[in-house]
């Protein structure tokens, strides 16, 4: 084992390291990992103890005297999704830890929560932000779309237990500064107070550099998003299925209160279903909806939408947000004066 940290997902059947130091890693059993380390058998004890305790340990281990320092990662709920894990000579001090944050995210009620250490991670400050009921939103990056993040919203619409995914992403955080931070996601199946059998997203996070940004990406695809951005246009990516947003491609729109639970006025909501859904099987389609508003009004805005292949065979909708024009809310039967910012 080498002097860094090694954060140890321990999730699953087996724990497995999904990084090393600031580098992360595919979830990688810890017995492949270190095969060949005489200290595996008490580095796994270890890991054992700290997730049934919750709570950080230091042993010494009988036959090489290596010092087993332990750090567990955990939410409020009390589960822990992983272990800080560092062996070296007792008179070593152990190299800096990178602080993993972690999360949970209910994918049928689109719920999130997440830790303090998350939100600092992705440049978020916790003293202003909510730990709890976050929408999916909230904590995917907007403004770009990283590569593989396409893969990590399907899940949120096709919903599968025992998904296990690693990225790191960059993107330009909310104070200016470039940064690039590790992810390990899993999908797990919980009881929730209902009784209920939901789908949880478990994940932790670790910063891995922050510092300046990097040449501007020359993707096809994220050519292709920055040349649809339109002055007064709030481009997203929403589940089709049920109008739960999983994305903005543009800074969110300010007129709707797209973290509330309700983000569709239930007639509304028929429509969409009876008429907009099925357009989009040939091709994109438009309509004035009502969505709920930040003071819990009714707020009309025109919508248009366009399948969009997230990953094999799973879809999700490109969505452009914008205020309708007069005659578009008279079309649609609804009163001008119920527009967003009229008087």
């Amino acid at each position: 084992m080498t002097g860094d940290w090694l954060l140890v997902e321990t999730l699953g059947e087996e724990p497995v390291v999904v990084a090393q130091g600031r580098q992360m890693k595919n979830f990688v059993p810890i017995g492949s990992f270190l095969r060949r380390n005489p200290n595996l058998a008490a580095i796994q004890t270890a890991i054992a103890e700290t997730v049934e305790s919750g709570s950080a340990l230091a042993s010494i281990t009988p036959k090489t005297k290596r010092v087993i320092r332990t750090e567990p990662v955990a939410m409020p709920d009390g589960r822990i999704h992983g272990v800080h894990v560092w062996c070296g000579p007792p008179d070593a001090d152990p190299a800096e830890r990178p602080a993993p944050g972690a999360y949970k995210a209910d994918l049928n009620i689109a719920e999130a929560s997440v830790t303090e250490q998350f939100l600092s991670n992705v440049g978020k400050d916790p003293a202003v932000e909510s730990l709890t009921g976050r929408s999916l939103a909230e904590d995917i990056p907007d403004r770009n779309l990283n590569e593989g993040e396409a893969k990590a919203l399907s899940w949120t619409i096709d919903l599968v237990a025992g998904r296990t995914f690693a990225a790191n992403w960059g993107w330009i955080d909310q104070s200016g500064t470039f940064r690039r931070v590790g992810f390990c996601f899993r999908t797990v199946l919980e009881t929730v107070e209902s009784g209920e059998e939901h789908l949880m997203a478990r994940s932790m996070n670790i910063v891995e550099s922050v510092g300046a940004a990097p040449a501007p990406s020359d993707h096809l695809a994220h050519r292709i998003l920055e040349g649809l951005a339109q002055p007064g246009v709030y481009r997203g990516i929403v589940d089709l299925e049920n109008w739960t947003l999983l994305k903005w491609l543009d800074g969110p729109c300010p007129y709707y209160n797209w973290r509330g639970r309700v983000q569709m006025h239930p007639d509304d909501y028929e429509h969409y279903k009876a008429r907009v859904i099925a357009e989009l099987e040939t091709g994109s389609a438009s309509a004035v909806l009502r969505l709920g508003g930040n003071e819990g009004e009714w707020v009309p805005l025109h919508i248009t939408l366009s399948r969009m292949e997230l990953d094999n065979g799973v879809y999700g909708g490109l969505m452009l947000l914008r205020l309708p024009s007069s005659d578009e809310l008279y079309d649609a039967g609804l009163d001008p004066a119920e527009q967003a910012g009229s008087n």
